[in-house]
């Protein structure tokens, strides 16, 4: 206990260095503001906008700076992080609170640099780490399509972070540590295809602020690269995509994975929660070209199982992991609920439905390290994104209304070791996480 609280102490007093330290630099350079661009005017051709509302497309843009129920890109969105909460900004093109003052070199800077109009640094919340990847030309683009985007006269929300990180000396600290401004290289090894897949994932499409893991002050761990993380404070578990056991696609045709970004499902599985989001909002909106280079991208991936740090919590677990070894009053409550609450969609024997339920049995989300999206999909339900391509698709309803933790806890830990399945039962400490 005493060296845990040195070193706690050691922690805090090397951290508040950092900080004294930053405060003073800051102090003495002050704020770097971006340089306006040599001509003030930005003359944008129609052309320039509608690239620009692709791309916006392809990163999401929306999706965080618009409120449910309100204007498009008129920010206000709360972001809850593990350090507060982080309310997205106005991208209109209104004077007082948007874009309509910035220039297209302020815009740059910010997804570049990660510096706002006045030179304060953002939070990366915003993802720049990966935007920073995004050429010239394409920031161009979306500055030209947001610039035509209808002015919203809604002032943008502060923040509300705790101390310290609610400091720009914190993210002194922070990028000092987790962020260096970059740009995309081509690898001239790979073909033109893979290039522009890897540009979108790692650059735009930022799949890595889900995808990735986090370190303790909340950054990406780049080379884990796409190892799989729980999405901070959502508590949905993004999957390996480098992982054959969890959601690795080196065995996918090109096909079912254009169809999963496309539509929401594949003859090989569909897209819940979060990444069901992100189709809606951003990839069945793509060409079949990007879409393609995407996939390509993803099946190269090397197989590489997922992150280490996970392995060790789950090695915290019971050991037990053998249907005969598990706790038999355990599995004759869950067969009960499965039975009552399960069978009708999903099988006797999880065979699930032709084109409808998906089978249980064999299910890589089923039988994944983490629980996490199984306990939130039996609690909230889980919902497949209407397409162009599947409009109407079937969904799960939710049963936390109906079942308390340790039913959903039994029921969970019936289906991960029936039918062949073979996954760690789900703990009173897993549902704790809500």
């Amino acid at each position: 206990m005493l060296r845990r609280i040195v070193f706690a102490l050691l922690v805090t007093t090397a951290l508040a260095s950092l900080i004294g330290a930053a405060l003073i630099g800051m102090r003495l350079l002050g704020p770097e503001r971006v340089a306006d661009d040599a001509t003030p005017v930005f003359v944008a051709t129609a052309g320039q906008v509608e690239r620009g509302r692709y791309l916006a497309l392809a990163g999401n843009c929306a999706g965080c700076h618009t409120t449910r129920g309100g204007a498009a890109y008129a920010g206000g969105l709360a972001i809850d992080t593990p350090f507060g909460t982080i309310y997205s900004s106005n991208l209109t093109s209104d004077n007082a609170h948007g874009l309509g003052n910035w220039s297209a070199a302020h815009f740059w800077g910010a997804m570049h640099n990660g510096r706002s109009r006045n030179g304060r640094l953002l939070y990366p919340a915003f993802p720049y780490p990966n935007f920073t990847k995004v050429t010239r030309e394409d920031s161009d683009a979306i500055y030209a399509y947001l610039r035509s985007v209808p002015a919203v006269s809604v002032r943008n929300v502060p923040h509300a972070l705790r101390f310290p990180y609610n400091t720009q000396a914190a993210l002194v600290v922070w990028r000092a540590l987790s962020f260096t401004p970059g740009t995309f290289v081509a690898d001239t090894r790979q073909p033109a295809e893979w290039n522009r897949g890897a540009y979108l994932v790692d650059g735009l499409g930022h799949c890595i602020a889900c995808h990735g893991t986090r370190n303790v002050l909340g950054a990406t761990e780049e080379k884990r690269g796409l190892s799989g993380g729980l999405i901070p404070v959502e508590n949905w578990y993004a999957p390996s995509l480098a992982d054959p056991q969890e959601a690795g696609l080196a065995d996918w045709p090109t096909a079912d994975i254009v169809a999963l970004l496309q539509t929401g499902t594949s003859t090989h599985g569909s897209v819940l929660g979060p990444m069901a989001e992100v189709v809606y909002q951003s990839t069945q909106h793509l060409g079949e070209a990007d879409l393609t280079a995407m996939a390509t991208y993803l099946k190269a991936l090397p197989a590489v199982a997922a992150a280490d740090d996970r392995k060790m919590a789950d090695s915290a677990k019971p050991s037990a992991t053998k249907v005969s070894r598990r706790d038999v009053g355990v599995m004759e409550r869950g067969n009960r609920i499965f039975d009552q609450r399960c069978a009708y969609c999903h099988g006797d024997v999880g065979q699930g439905a032709q084109d409808a339920y998906p089978p249980l049995a064999g299910n890589r989300a089923v039988n994944m390290r983490s629980p996490m999206n199984l306990i939130q999909m039996v609690r909230h339900g889980g919902f497949l994104p209407s397409t162009a391509g599947n409009p109407r698709p079937y969904g799960m309803p939710a049963f936390g209304h109906v079942l308390d933790d340790s039913d959903i806890s039994a029921v969970l830990t019936y289906v991960r070791g029936s039918w062949g399945n073979d996954a760690e039962p789900v703990s009173a400490r897993d549902m704790m996480k809500r």
